[in-house]
């Protein structure tokens, strides 16, 4: 009876050993597959470090802890490169989709306006959405136009008959930024000049034709 619960026993042991073994082994191939890339790898918490040239991606589910070696970073996180690691680091705002760096967003995910690098549900005043983009542009509200100027040609008020005088209108405020969606500023248009500056001598009129010498009358005989 004893060698017979003995033989049960060493059966029972056999049998726990054999079915570790394979679930070591599922586990180690399971983990092969998981650290693709890793220069360290833990069971438990896949990558700790990567190859120089990937980055590690480092996100919770829970409580615990996985790394993963990654040639780009996915939407919402940015590449940032060290010494000893490179890693993912996730954008700070959760509406951006990719972003320079932590608190500067490139690209809004869909519903939202990027503007001056921060992800909006509309697009802030004194601004436009971009024909064909997400991204919100400056608009200018200029003020009244100024009187004409003076008839000019070439920096001269006078000397010629034609010339062009203009008038302009300033945007109010601080100033805008480069590529903001501005009306015209500036307008020219023709203006007729006096000819002669003050002071100009003027050509007379018959200057340049002979006088015509009046006929000599002789006197009449007998007078």
């Amino acid at each position: 009876m004893q060698w017979i619960i003995f033989m049960l026993l060493l059966f029972i042991s056999s049998m726990e050993m054999l079915t570790q073994n394979r679930w070591k082994k599922q586990a180690s191939a399971g983990l092969l597959e998981n650290c693709t890339g890793c220069v360290l790898c833990s069971e438990d918490n896949g990558c700790i470090t990567c190859h120089h040239r990937l980055f590690l991606l480092i996100w919770r589910d829970g409580i615990r802890q996985y790394g993963m070696c990654v040639h780009t970073c996915p939407p919402g996180y940015f590449g940032v490169r060290g010494l000893e690691v490179n890693r993912c680091t996730k954008c700070r705002s959760p509406s951006c989709e990719s972003c320079f760096s932590r608190d500067f967003c490139m690209k809004c995910k869909d519903k939202f306006y990027l503007h001056k690098g921060q992800c909006f549900r509309q697009c802030p005043p004194s601004t436009t959405v971009q024909p064909g983009t997400r991204e919100c542009q400056e608009t200018c509200e200029p003020g009244p136009w100024s009187e004409w100027s003076a008839c000019t040609h070439e920096g001269r008020t006078c000397g010629c008959k034609w010339g062009v005088e203009t008038r302009v209108r300033e945007v109010p405020g601080a100033p805008r930024e480069e590529g903001a969606a501005c009306p015209s500023l500036l307008e020219t248009r023709k203006c007729r000049m006096r000819k002669h500056c003050p002071g100009e001598k003027t050509e007379p009129k018959n200057k340049g034709k002979k006088r015509q010498k009046k006929p000599k009358t002789e006197p009449h005989a007998g007078t």
